[in-house]
């Protein structure tokens, strides 16, 4: 039941996440940005194994490029930028 409840809740905060990100594609990057990413940013994370470290570079990601991709992981390809940020080894820098 508890399994069943947090999937339900899960499966409403990608929803809302998804809507939010499909009204505000267009318009210019929210004036708060640390909300927005800190919000974001807890969603990309939730199911993030070093949760610390996913916040961390997220937000960072988020902070350049006023974007984070809906879910908890892929659809990179909806935020370009986040997507192509590198680290020193040439690997994906977010998460």
């Amino acid at each position: 039941m508890k399994l069943l409840t947090m999937a339900t809740v899960l499966l409403t905060l990608l929803l809302l996440t998804t809507m939010l990100e499909m009204t505000t594609a267009d318009q210019d990057p929210p004036s708060d940005l640390s909300a927005f990413c800190k919000g974001n940013c807890d969603v990309r994370c939730s199911l993030a194994s070093r949760k610390d470290r996913c916040l961390k570079y997220c937000g960072i990601c988020c902070t350049k490029c006023n974007c984070v991709p809906p879910g908890t992981s892929g659809n990179k390809d909806e935020c370009p930028c986040y997507r192509d940020l590198k680290n020193s080894k040439g690997e994906s820098k977010c998460p």
